[in-house]
């Protein structure tokens, strides 16, 4: 029994019932209540017109006028008689010296009554009254001489209460019936809306609804993915807090509409847009974004969507590191394998006698493979960007292409902010050969990295066919890229990339058109941008 009662269809039902029951009990009063005062009213007005019409025989006018002198017998014989004729407890004539000309008991008759005379001011006078006869519905009406608006005495007539509550009895169980079918119909429609809820929730009982909601507000805030849930309004309706973080969602973000708490940009072009969109790639000032964003049906009613989104920062910086150290490599193996042909053919010539060829063979070599590295050593000293350089350098001789390091080049061996400049540096030299796939004439890409006291500024030209005018203004949108080929090995994310780097950090991006693209890219030292700030402070001030 006591299962049952725990089930949610019981405790709803059980609620109900008890809410009805006592709705209809407290009606039920208020409707006895008002019906008592409804006939307490019919009562009075009854008496009232029963002491008018009394007030209006002549004989009690004519005996009233004269002071009732002689004719107290004929009063007290007209009140009883109309007393028994029309029910009432009593019909009391009081003339204006508050004396009683007829009353029930005869030994009050001639007396004085306590009270001043009410109806003295010629107007009716509606109540109940305690008298000798118990409480009566009493209505109290002036007494005029004949052919006179001058009051001459007071004509009070009481109708029992009792008369009044059995009345009221004999209309309660009436009542009582109605109130007891209505109850019924609110049973039956409480059971109805009980086994309704109980479908709509599947069959779960309170509890178990709890444990899910609280189950279902740990996972979503504790999953390390951004989720957000927005109804057919686009307004969000569920949001955790690596969703807020990733986006920068401001507190009460849940129940506004997402376009209103996103700034305009391709991010928010994609949450609210209507189709399913896997794995974009997105980029904000803080983290590179992987977005999915599903629409939600119930049958055939579109019920909103739902996004993920995961930060790929950490990950693509990995992935970056990842590529130079295996572009490195690479360049090791090509250079270990481009060594042992060249140790094969200095063999072969010294077998055959020809020191001297062999010599100028060694020469040769001496002069075009260390060239590149005693440029690099000459003009940068940090270990990571010369072992980033140098696996450019294997690339771009695999690919047919002329890295070259422009005299102008200077970094030191500790340079500020390396790994943005890293960043920066590997995007837009891959940027560069891309853009020189297949094509025609000398290909070559030009290098420079100078640091100064204020600022590093890194250019990279190369001699491609450059950047459309009217594509500069979206060429460092994200996954926005004009390259072909079957040569191009990155996925228009690199510039979006240079871009949003130098930006967060206070820098420009710069690029000339074609034909030949020259990308040019400032990152401020933080010396120089904590000095700056202070200056500005002090101006401020």
């Amino acid at each position: 029994m006591r299962r049952r009662i725990r089930r949610l269809s019981s405790q709803i039902l059980l609620a109900q019932l008890a809410i009805l029951a006592a709705s209809m009990l407290i009606g039920f009063l208020l409707l006895a209540q008002t019906a008592r005062a409804n006939l307490d009213a019919d009562y009075q007005a009854r008496a009232a017109a029963i002491a008018q019409t009394f007030a209006g025989i002549p004989d009690i006018q004519n005996c009233m006028t004269s002071g009732g002198t002689g004719c107290t017998s004929t009063v007290q014989d007209l009140a009883t008689q109309t007393a028994n004729r029309t029910g009432a407890a009593y019909v009391v004539v009081i003339d204006t010296n508050r004396v009683r000309h007829s009353h029930p008991d005869a030994a009050l008759i001639g007396k004085k009554v306590e009270e001043p005379l009410v109806a003295a001011d010629g107007k009716v006078h509606l109540g109940t009254d305690q008298g000798a006869t118990g409480l009566n519905a009493n209505a109290r009406v002036p007494l005029f001489a004949p052919d006179s608006d001058r009051v001459v005495g007071e004509v009070s007539v009481g109708i029992r209460e009792s008369s009044v509550a059995s009345e009221l009895l004999s209309e309660l169980p009436a009542y009582g019936a109605w109130f007891v079918l209505a109850l019924a119909i609110g049973a039956l429609a409480s059971f109805a809306l009980a086994s309704l809820l109980k479908r709509r929730t599947f069959g779960l009982e309170l509890d178990e609804i709890a444990r899910l909601l609280q189950e279902r507000e740990a996972t979503l805030h504790g999953i390390r993915e951004g989720v957000i849930a927005i109804d057919p309004a686009g307004r969000i309706t569920v949001v955790n807090d690596e969703a807020q973080r990733l986006l920068r969602l401001p507190e009460g973000a849940r129940g506004r509409l997402l376009k209103d708490v996103l700034v305009a940009g391709p991010i928010r072009d994609t949450l609210t847009g209507t189709s399913e969109v896997k794995d974009a790639i997105a980029l904000t000032d803080d983290h590179i974004l992987v977005i999915n964003r599903m629409p939600v049906k119930i049958g055939v009613r579109q019920h909103g969507a739902v996004f993920t989104l995961q930060d790929r920062t950490e990950l693509t910086g990995l992935t970056r590191e990842l590529d130079g150290e295996r572009s490195f490599s690479e360049s090791i193996r090509a250079q270990q394998h481009e060594f042992s042909n060249r140790m094969h053919a200095v063999s072969g010539l010294l077998e055959l006698g020809r020191t001297q060829e062999a010599l100028d063979y060694l020469n040769e070599i001496r002069g075009t493979t260390a060239d590149l590295d005693a440029t690099l050593r000459t003009h940068i000293a940090s270990p990571m960007i010369v072992g980033l350089l140098l696996g450019k350098a294997a690339e771009a001789n695999e690919r047919g292409i002329d890295l070259v390091i422009a005299p102008d080049t200077d970094l030191g061996e500790a340079p500020e902010r390396v790994q943005a400049l890293t960043t920066v540096l590997g995007n837009l030299i891959d940027n560069a050969f891309d853009a020189l796939a297949g094509a025609p004439g000398p290909r070559q890409t030009v290098v420079s990295v100078v640091e100064t006291r204020e600022s590093v500024t890194v250019r990279v030209a190369d001699t491609g066919p450059g950047v459309p005018s009217a594509e500069l203004p979206r060429i460092f949108e994200s996954g926005y890229s004009t390259k072909r080929g079957s040569l191009v090995r990155h996925s228009g994310l690199g510039l979006s990339l240079v871009h949003s780097t130098a930006t967060k950090l206070g820098g420009s991006v710069s690029v000339s058109g074609g034909p030949g693209a020259v990308f040019t890219v400032v990152l401020p030292r933080a010396t120089a941008t904590a000095t700056t700030a202070a200056r500005s402070i002090e101006d401020a001030r």
